[in-house]
């Protein structure tokens, strides 16, 4: 061929890499052989638990399927989760509008235009009387997406549960109440990192007492990754954060084993296929000897990283969204290959709005093929002692463990996040992989190649301006009918419980009652442990 014609054709083709790397940047050899893995791993069930924390994974019980619901008021929740739990879900997990994230509440001027848009509006005990009207807590696993308010909103639950009769050791459930990673990435914070921790400690201690079933934090990777972190620096953060929690927790007074089987991990899954599987695998050896060595941890449990995952929302695309459903489905897959516990899979749509029935059904049918017609759930660990699986798997944990080391050096997570060091690390992570995305070395199908101009429109679930109406008023009607008396001397006792240091959890459930307010809480919260600015810019 004339090279003179060639050579337009080859400009026209992106760029590849001289050396094939995952999307984290690990380099991929062609070919992997017993010298690339001469580490056996050990029997699933078996410390460091490589290949699984249970010896029979999902052949004796498949993970919890999860979908993620929140939207409009309370009441249209509801009814979500009702249709869910119809639907064969075997777990709820509620999504909250950003003003409840920040908390604030629904008629507050900054909620203008937010209330009920990226998740369900809740402003008070009222709002969470109704969202788990008629669904029994003694049945259900509820996990909460929550942070910065968490207290708050775990103060609420207890309150829904006492109503209903169930002994608050049968409750079952998450709270994310993971305030660290949104200093890294999230940005949902509102206190300074010290009093953010110190409240996360105050939940640890109070369910530690009261609520031996319920995992206390989830300790997210997912936000972390999805900010742009490489699939290592997920992995190292998260991991780190625990650590911190744990320290806190000592210093507190409390006992590594009684603290440690109630903390649970949450893990983002990418595109990256078999990367993501070697990083679960990877992430339960770190944990085991982090506990067992750095803590000595004594109870097996307390060694143990069970964790929750979901897809990745940031690998939704917009054009050619009914392509989501096959990257949910390989990612899910991947989720179960790597041992989760608890799965969400997100559904097509979610890139455009919250999501509408049709395609949180096909999210949920997504796991339920994966666990009853594929097979991949007859054995454990079908991929374990694979060359390529091991020795990614090895390699990832040798790079989080120089990750986790650094972090060390310097003081630890909370002098680290005071630096910018998080913000920093994923920022430049996020900075390169896009770079990759626009000469082409990472593609993404329908956005920088196969793409076409015949995407059609699909139906998108639109939260109506009579939702935000309704629930201010429903707020301002609270107000007016709640016995003022008793607010007081609640607010009153709130305030004084965080100035004197106790842990507020006993004082926040009493708030609740007395039908105080998100934001009311958190502002008196506020007033004695002021607010946070984000710290050091990039």
């Amino acid at each position: 061929m004339n090279p003179d014609v060639a050579a337009p054709a080859a400009a026209r083709k992106p760029a590849r890499p001289a050396d094939p790397t995952t999307m984290s940047g690990i380099p991929i050899k062609s070919l992997y052989t017993s010298g690339d893995a001469p580490r056996a791993p050990e029997s699933p069930g078996v410390f460091p638990y490589t290949r699984g924390i249970h010896r029979d994974m999902y052949r004796a019980k498949p993970w919890t399927m999860r979908q993620f619901a929140g939207f409009g008021t309370a009441r249209q929740t509801n009814e979500r989760f009702k249709y869910l739990l119809e639907h064969g879900q075997t777990g709820l997990s509620t999504a909250f509008d950003l003003p409840t994230l920040m908390g604030r509440d629904s008629d507050d001027p900054l909620a203008l235009g937010e209330v009920g848009k990226c998740g369900v509006a809740v402003a008070s005990l009222d709002d969470m009387l109704t969202l788990f009207d008629g669904i029994n807590l003694n049945d259900v696993s509820t996990s909460m997406t929550i942070n910065a308010p968490a207290a708050i909103l775990l103060a609420f639950y207890i309150c829904v549960a006492r109503r209903q009769g169930v002994p608050l050791e049968n409750l079952r459930g998450t709270l994310q109440n993971d305030i660290l990673k949104e200093f890294h990435a999230q940005n949902e914070f509102v206190f300074p990192p010290g009093p953010s921790v110190k409240l996360v400690i105050d939940t640890i201690e109070y369910c530690t007492q009261h609520m031996p079933q319920w995992n206390t934090v989830s300790i997210s990777g997912y936000h972390i990754r999805e900010a742009g972190s490489t699939a290592q620096q997920e992995l190292a953060f998260t991991l780190a954060d625990g650590i911190c929690y744990v320290e806190q927790s000592l210093k507190r007074g409390l006992d590594v084993d009684a603290i440690a089987p109630r903390l649970s991990f949450f893990w983002d899954v990418h595109n990256e296929f078999f990367e993501e599987i070697a990083k679960f695998r990877a992430a339960r050896r770190m944990w085991a000897v982090i506990m067992k060595e750095r803590f000595g941890a004594k109870n097996e449990r307390s060694t143990w990283l069970r964790c929750h995952a979901q897809t990745a929302g940031v690998s939704l695309t917009e054009q050619q969204p009914m392509v989501n459903i096959v990257r949910v489905a390989y990612q899910a897959l991947a989720a179960v290959l790597g041992g989760t516990q608890s799965l969400h899979t997100n559904s097509m749509d979610e890139t455009l709005a919250l999501p509408t029935e049709q395609a949180v059904k096909v999210a949920l049918r997504t796991q339920q093929v994966i666990a009853e017609e594929t097979g991949v759930t007859r054995t454990v660990d079908p991929l374990g002692g694979s060359y390529f699986i091991e020795a990614l798997t090895d390699e990832m944990e040798r790079q989080a463990g120089a990750i986790i080391a650094d972090i060390d050096k310097l003081g630890g997570v909370l002098p680290a996040v005071e630096r910018g060091y998080f913000r920093r690390s994923i920022a430049d992570s996020s900075a390169r992989f896009g770079a990759e995305f626009d000469r082409g070395e990472r593609v993404m199908i329908g956005v920088n190649k196969y793409t076409d101009d015949d995407s059609h429109a699909i139906p998108i679930l639109r939260i109506e301006d009579w939702v935000e109406r309704e629930q201010v008023a429903r707020v301002r009607e609270l107000r007016r009918q709640r016995d003022a008396g008793r607010h007081a001397r609640a607010m009153a006792a709130l305030r004084s419980a965080a100035a004197a240091g106790e842990n507020v959890m006993p004082a926040l459930i009493e708030a609740s009652e007395a039908r105080a307010t998100v934001g009311e809480m958190m502002e008196t919260l506020r007033s004695v442990y002021g607010s946070y600015d984000g710290g050091p810019e990039l």
